[in-house]
């Protein structure tokens, strides 16, 4: 019936050549071939070869758009995993087998949004339904994202969390000198680290901190980034609900002080019943996003939020009785010996490396060069602010400097109690960033290969949620939590595993000392020392006279 021109064997003879008509002629004659279509590539025309003649094959891969993966922050990453930095304005088309593919993946299913992908049916492809199509909402879903101010203010949010009220007790513990040189030197060594987690997961095709680590070492390096980037998180949400417990009950008090006697309404200076009532009603609700940028509106309250606090201190520490500053005769000390404290503090202040890579899926258009932008200003608006913050509060306060500056001030002190309530209001919005942290480590560790299930994502943001508020509960050692978590956790993930990644992916012929490897291997030294001195200090206070943990019953 038709014939590709490279199976032509001969031309059709008419009816007076043999003598018979065209009706009296077999269909297809001597012919195997029922069909074929002339292809660009030089294969072998569809014939019918195989034990069933005559039958009709078609073309085992197909063009289709790359699936989505897991979770939205994944599945934006992979778009550009493999970009070269220049804005595109087509999808990438992938070749991928028809027996790979599901049997309800539309094939244009890489122009929808996966967050909503489990609830939206597939998309009709027949030809009744295509003139159907909403194009301009699937190339709004494609763009989907958010932009340069959202990651910003959600890095920035992520940065200047609970440790930067610790900052001042860390220049005390280092000394004045030295504690300005480690807040810049560690707030350079965590911007250039935050990049280079993107670049570890372009270099090894990986989309996760997971991904990377299991990459360049295996099922031990999963399991160890796995448990530092919980354990940071976790230590991180923990530290929240106490600092809420610490700061709202106070402002409450001081406001209404004979709201206590009241029966019902006394619970609102109760510390218990606040951390509960704000992580219910509050956190809870951000946490059950799962697109972060989503939380960037409430992340720029937050920095405003931190801005009040900065400027409180800036102001009101002047100002303080005399009996209540320190001696300043140690002001301006050149180093101290709580460095490696020091360190393990800032190192908690500046850690944001679990978030990166979920920053960088969230962005509109990921690329370096954008992402660049967003860790460079963000890391600006820290650096500055924690420097504000942390002198200011040490030069009144010195030698007697805790570890929640706001607890060296009077509590009649009017914008002091604002500070503690926007300090309060802002761990309402960095807790749930802690816990979409958690939350993504779970799912990629034991849920890599499963898509999204709602009764598995509210699961683990219920359990991980009040499992982190009963222990905020129950304590009040804010400075236990710093330490350990900072000290032990925040290296592992911001030192040590960037920077020994970095050098199992780079040029392996280049020589250690190299200009590209030296950096990489100074960092993971330094982090390695840290880790190990904070681990022991921090051992040594949990199990002698030193510290005891303020339980809060």
């Amino acid at each position: 019936m038709f014939s590709s021109n490279k199976n032509k064997s001969r031309d059709r003879t008419s009816p007076e050549d043999d003598g018979t008509g065209e009706a009296s002629r077999p269909l297809l004659e001597d012919h195997d071939v029922v069909f074929s279509i002339d292809d660009d590539d030089d294969e072998e025309p569809l014939t019918s070869s195989s034990k069933y003649p005559h039958s009709v094959r078609f073309q085992e891969d197909v063009q289709v758009i790359g699936l989505p993966l897991r979770s939205t922050a994944a599945s934006r990453e992979a778009e550009f995993e493999l970009d070269s930095d220049e804005i595109d304005n087509e999808p990438e088309i992938t070749s991928t087998p028809r027996a790979h593919m599901g049997s309800n993946v539309p094939l244009i299913v890489g122009l929808l949004d996966s967050s909503r992908q489990s609830l939206d049916s597939p998309l009709p492809l027949s030809d009744a339904n295509v003139g159907d199509l909403d194009l301009e909402a699937l190339a709004a879903k494609q763009t989907a994202g958010g932009g340069l101010f959202d990651s910003i203010a959600n890095m920035a949010n992520s940065i200047l969390g609970a440790g930067i009220i610790g900052l001042p007790y860390a220049i005390s513990q280092a000394g004045f000198f030295i504690g300005l040189l480690l807040l810049v030197v560690l707030c350079g060594v965590t911007d250039w680290t935050i990049r280079l987690i993107v670049v570890n997961a372009k270099l090894s095709g990986s989309h996760t901190y997971i991904d990377i680590m299991n990459h360049c070492f295996g099922s031990s390096g999963r399991a160890a980034v796995s448990f530092f980037q919980f354990s940071f998180a976790f230590g991180g949400m923990c530290a929240f609900g106490i600092i809420i417990g610490d700061t709202i009950p106070h402002v409450i008090r001081s406001l209404f002080p004979t709201l206590y006697k009241i029966p019902v309404l006394g619970l609102l200076t109760n510390r218990q019943f606040i951390i509960f009532l704000c992580t219910t009603c509050v956190s809870y609700p951000l946490s059950l996003y799962r697109d972060i940028h989503k939380l960037s509106r409430a992340s720029g309250l937050a920095l405003i939020s931190m801005l009040v606090i900065v400027a409180s201190v800036l102001v009101e520490g002047p100002q303080v009785p005399l009996i209540l500053k320190g001696d300043p005769s140690v002001r301006f000390s050149f180093v101290n010996a709580g460095i490696f404290q020091a360190i393990g503090v800032i190192s908690f202040a500046f850690v944001c490396h679990h978030n990166s890579l979920l920053i960088y899926g969230s962005l509109r258009t990921p690329t370096l060069d954008r992402f660049a932008q967003v860790t460079h200003v963000s890391t600006l608006i820290s650096l500055v602010s924690c420097c504000t913050l942390a002198v200011s509060g040490y030069v009144v306060f010195t030698d007697k400097t805790q570890g929640n500056i706001l607890n060296n001030f009077p509590s009649n002190n009017t914008l002091i109690n604002l500070a503690r309530f926007c300090f309060g209001l802002n761990m309402f919005t960095t807790l749930p960033l802690e816990l979409f942290v958690c939350r993504e480590v779970i799912e990629d560790y034991f849920f890599a290969h499963e898509g999204f299930n709602p009764q598995r994502h509210l699961f683990f943001t219920t359990t991980i949620l009040f499992s982190s508020m009963s222990l905020a509960m129950i304590t009040c050692d804010l400075g236990v939590m710093l330490e350990i978590t900072g000290g032990v956790s925040a290296t592992a993930l911001a030192f040590i595993f960037p920077a020994a990644c970095y050098l199992k992916l780079s040029n392996q012929s280049l020589p250690w000392h190299s200009r590209k490897r030296l950096p990489a291997f100074i960092c993971v030294a330094f982090g390695v020392i840290v880790m190990t001195i904070s681990l022991f200090l921090a051992l040594e206070k949990s199990w002698t006279k030193k510290g005891e943990a303020k339980m809060c019953m």
